[in-house]
């Protein structure tokens, strides 16, 4: 559960702490007081974009804090664990999220900094987070088949990442086949273009970093009577120059007088010995050096055109030797494959009937899982409808299948199947899709009766509600408030309302309010008591003006909330 929001320099939310408990969560407070900022707030916290736009004007940062607590079998200790991020279920998860001025974002979890792509992958196991316009995705059909999916669990999600494997597979044959199938003419110019390649980068017999040694000896070649000069005057500076004897003739001399002082010219001594000896053998390895050089300019003339065709091979086919040895690897097989054009096409033509057999039985076995589980689905959406005062209407999954000719079926990237919701929300009414005959209020509730049902699946123990009320009033208002009380008792539920239908069935009430301070605004958020409660519920009733009998009113709701819970 979501024990701690903490929120600064966020929109017109300059500094808030506010604690939550277990239960149903209601945000209250008049309209554009910036009740969808703290939804917005935790929405960074799991991994949505952030801009710089949504920090408090003349401010240079943002910072959200949000701190879980999770029991040791919350399936998001393994995700950290997999990620290498310091977690231990006897302590509180900490994420950290920071927007700067600059448009950058910082985020971090348990002190360790992570990027966005971790921080939503940890997001997705804590928060579900259900907007403003989100039960607009029921219009969409297409979103319809990846619910089911996710409804029917593990063994067809295992099912469909093997179709998906299969299928794509399928798809990169079918392409093979077209490129050799179509454009012969195309293929038998670009025959001739590869083998000329081929014969080309065959001839050059390259080798990998044999452009760097040539390099080298080009440059050693080039300053070669320098090289001869300079090491020969060396070579007599210390051998004819003296220096090897001065040396000599110096040991020779401590030596008459090493008798007097060992202690101080033993040392000494072996230090010159040693030093004669290494400048002897030096003067050994300059000579061999010096004798060595030789000016050849054939050689060189040789180098330069070698590094001239390198280079000409790379400017056509690769950046590096390696580019083009892999080139010629890429274009030989181009060269097989279109020599031997029927022999492929017959291996292709195999592939593609082996592929599609394959990809079909999957198929087929998802349908299967799928009719399964929407049968299970409808019925489990049919009871949270009937708690929703929506006793009558009938819901189903149909699924239709991708036609391909008479007797054939058309595979896609998720099987053979489409799916769509479709209702009879009146009795004697023909079931319909769901987006051509929903009201708006049949929308919220259809939409919370999936949300309750994918609450039990998902262990995502925060689930939160922008306005998802919105549309509704009497009796399919208090549907739904008593739905999210009875969804509280699985997992935190948080919500923001203008009913207060809703907002009387809640276990705490925050209101969220709007003032002006030294000609700033500000947005503060109040967890409100008994008193205060009624008063925040008689507004909701009663508008600008509170009078006793709506704070008499908000009081029954409250008693009447309080008996529905107990019961």
């Amino acid at each position: 559960m979501l024990r701690e929001l903490s929120i600064r320099n966020l929109a017109v939310i300059e500094s808030t702490v506010v604690h939550f408990n277990k239960g149903f969560h209601v945000l209250t407070g008049e309209t554009g007081a910036g009740k969808s900022i703290l939804i917005d707030a935790l929405g960074l916290v799991i991994g949505a974009r952030g801009a710089a736009d949504m920090i408090r004007h003349g401010c240079d940062r943002a910072e959200i804090e949000a701190m879980f607590d999770l029991p040791s079998s919350h399936p998001v200790w393994g995700k950290l664990s997999q990620y290498g991020i310091n977690g231990k279920s006897d302590e509180l998860l900490v994420i950290r999220r920071e927007l700067s001025n600059q448009g950058k974002s910082m985020s971090r979890i348990n002190g360790q900094m992570v990027n966005l792509t971790i921080l939503r992958e940890v997001g997705e196991h804590l928060v579900n987070l259900h907007g403003q316009h989100e039960h607009q995705s029921l219009l969409k059909p297409e979103q319809h088949l990846e619910w089911l999916d996710v409804y029917a669990g593990a063994p067809l999600m295992e099912k469909k990442s093997q179709y998906r494997q299969i299928f794509r597979r399928y798809q990169q044959v079918r392409v093979k086949l077209r490129e050799l199938e179509e454009n012969s003419r195309q293929n038998m110019q670009m025959l001739d273009l590869y083998k000329f390649q081929v014969e080309e980068i065959q001839t050059a017999n390259l080798k990998p970093g044999e452009d760097e040694w040539l390099v080298e000896e080009k440059r050693k070649l080039t300053h070669a009577g320098r090289r001869m000069d300079y090491a020969s005057e060396a070579y007599s500076l210390l051998y004819n120059g003296g220096g090897l004897d001065s040396i000599s003739r110096a040991i020779n001399k401590l030596e008459e007088i090493q008798a007097y002082d060992p202690a101080e010219l033993d040392p000494l001594l072996e230090q010159l010995r040693s030093a004669f000896y290494q400048a002897e053998d030096a003067v050994f390895q300059l000579r061999n050096y010096r004798d060595m050089i030789e000016s050849n300019p054939d050689q060189l003339e040789e180098i330069e055109e070698r590094l001239n065709l390198i280079h000409t091979l790379k400017r056509k086919y690769g950046e590096t030797i390696p580019d083009i040895i892999n080139y010629h690897h890429k274009i030989m097989y181009e060269v097989d494959k279109l020599e031997n054009r029927d022999e492929h096409l017959g291996k292709l033509r195999e592939e593609e009937v082996a592929l599609h057999k394959k990809a079909m039985e999957l198929a087929f076995s998802l349908s299967e899982l799928r009719r399964h589980a929407a049968s299970k689905l409808s019925e489990a959406v049919e009871a949270e409808l009937r708690q929703l005062h929506m006793e009558r209407t009938i819901f189903r999954i149909e699924l239709n299948q991708h036609r391909e000719g008479e007797d054939g079926y058309r595979l896609a990237p998720q099987g053979m199947d489409d799916a769509v919701f479709v209702i009879s929300p009146n009795p004697g009414e023909p079931l319909k899709p769901i987006n051509k005959i929903a009201s708006g209020g049949e929308m919220s509730r259809i939409m919370l009766a999936l949300k309750a049902i994918f609450a039990q699946l998902d262990q995502v123990p925060v689930l939160i509600f922008d306005e998802v009320d919105t549309g509704v009033s009497g009796r399919a208002a208090q549907a739904i408030a008593e739905k999210m009380s009875q969804l509280s008792k699985q997992c935190q539920v948080f919500s923001i309302t203008h009913l207060p239908q809703v907002a009387c069935m809640a276990d705490h009430h925050y209101e969220i309010k709007k003032q002006v301070k030294n000609e700033r605004t500000a947005t503060s958020v109040t967890p409100l008591q008994q008193k205060s409660r009624i008063e925040e519920l008689a507004r909701m009733l009663g508008g600008v003006e509170v009078t006793e009998k709506t704070r008499h009113h908000a009081q029954e709701m409250l008693d009447l909330a309080d008996r529905q819970k107990g019961a």
